[in-house]
């Protein structure tokens, strides 16, 4: 394949021009320079960068093997993880999932993927283990400390009903680690316990990730191709680092429009999709770039939609509310299945001029329709182009946000590899649960809620 995803950037320059994109070109090339020789802050977690061509063949052929094993004796896998530790795995499997409603999996002798450990809702984890008494089933727990609180109790919980249905001795071949190499809770345990881990580079962090076995072990999992996948995310790698050209990088060219419309006012920017089944990557998306940028009160805030579905809903806001936001549109260009709409005799629903179209063509124009009426309503709408949905093109798609965010983190003068905001929540409910060590903080937090909560 040779073919790339593409950006058009037409419908932005009404708002901002090309001189004011290209008046970013010597920020690009010092932020280019910075990720490819590790010369900026956050320097120690820039893995990822160079993880599609470093990757070796050796770990994606055990990883792939071993998702066949567990595929073998499993009717559900559990990945037990939060944040990074799932939005990517699952971005890609519901995306290249032959999804319906009405059908679960796109090959029943597939396992299923479910996840846990990304919310702390006792009906959830209640459900699950009620389902999980009835399949046969594996987890694949992903933590790099193993002490993470939600992905914790979820492991608690699991890992106690799969010894009492299965015995200690099966259970423990029924358990894949991925975590830490060398320290961390979860690596203790398992090596006391004998669970077959992955590791997580120490220089890759979660959100970056998706690309390492914490998202390639459940991809392969459901049986698509890592590999594609990969290769990809290579192809997409060997074109960002060619050069910083803003004319020439996709990822560059979308860094510095994103970053020139918010130096115009719009701090607000709304990933759309024209396919369900890439509402998981608005999902993985939204938490790569607000956890990269959303710090020292600067960065662009990001939401996602789900088009035509949100026309009807948050469309209105969007068209006539508060200019405070530019749109980015995912557009699939070649959908897997063609569906021709049919003729009726009686025009009883008023779409006779839709008949002997296919579905693509109407979704297209609506798309098209839909980017002329907010270009009119004031919104700037780039467009992200995607060829097909399928793993090589994924592995694009990725890499391309992942090398924007870190060109763009930079330009808002920020580290974009930590995420220090979301530490306090947890020192919050730490003290509020009485951890051991923040008893001053339970006090505090206990006069403050008497004045809230009376």
């Amino acid at each position: 394949m040779n073919k790339f995803i593409n950006i058009d950037i037409n419908n932005v320059l009404n708002f901002i021009s090309k001189e004011e994109i290209n008046s970013l070109q010597p920020h690009i090339d010092n932020n280019h320079k910075a990720l490819l020789e590790k010369t900026n802050i956050g320097n120690d977690f820039l893995g990822w960068v160079n993880l599609p061509s470093d990757i070796s063949n050796l770990l994606v052929n055990d990883i792939i093997e071993t998702s066949k094993e567990l595929a073998k004796k499993s009717k559900i896998i559990i990945v037990i993880g939060i944040g990074g530790s799932y939005l990517g795995a699952k971005a890609v499997i519901d995306a290249l999932t032959d999804y319906s409603p009405f059908i679960n999996n796109n090959d029943d002798s597939m396992p299923k993927i479910l996840f846990a450990g990304n919310n702390l809702c006792s009906d959830y984890h209640y459900n699950l283990l009620k389902i999980l008494d009835k399949y046969d089933y594996s987890v694949i727990v992903i933590s790099k400390s193993g002490t993470t609180t939600e992905p914790a109790i979820a492991f608690r919980l699991i890992r106690r009903h799969l010894i009492k249905k299965y015995g200690h001795e099966e259970a423990k071949h029924r358990i894949i680690a991925v975590t830490d190499r060398e320290k961390g809770a979860l690596k203790k345990l398992s090596i006391k316990e004998g669970y077959q881990t992955f590791v997580i580079p120490d220089d890759i962090g979660g959100r970056f990730s998706v690309l390492s076995p914490v998202g390639l072990l459940p991809i392969a999992c459901t049986g698509f191709d890592i590999t594609k996948l990969l290769n990809g995310a290579q192809t997409m790698q060997n074109e960002l680092i060619k050069t910083s050209d803003i004319n020439k990088n996709i990822a560059a060219m979308y860094a510095a429009c994103r970053y020139s419309l918010y130096r115009k006012g719009m701090p607000v920017e709304v990933m759309a999709c024209y396919h369900p089944s890439l509402a998981g990557i608005i999902e993985w998306w939204k938490q790569l770039f607000g956890e990269s940028e959303g710090k020292q009160h600067r960065g662009i805030f990001p939401t996602g939609v789900n088009f035509t579905t949100d026309l009807h809903s948050l469309g209105q806001y969007i068209q006539d509310g508060m200019r405070i936001l530019f749109e980015t549109v995912v557009s699939v260009a070649n959908t897997k299945h063609e569906i021709i709409i049919p003729e009726e005799e009686c025009s009883y629903d008023g779409i006779s001029f839709t008949a002997g179209k296919t579905m693509q063509e109407i979704n297209y124009m609506a798309m098209l329709g839909t980017a002329i009426a907010h270009v009119d309503g004031g919104v700037p709408v780039m467009v992200i182009s995607v060829p097909t949905i399928n793993e090589y093109y994924l592995g694009q798609l990725i890499y391309m946000f992942e090398f924007a965010c870190g060109l763009s983190g930079y330009l808002m003068d920020v580290n974009p590899f930590d995420q220090p905001g979301v530490e306090l929540y947890k020192k919050n409910m730490f003290a509020l649960l009485g951890k051991p060590g923040f008893t001053a903080e339970q006090n505090i937090l206990k006069q403050r809620l008497s004045l809230f909560f009376n």
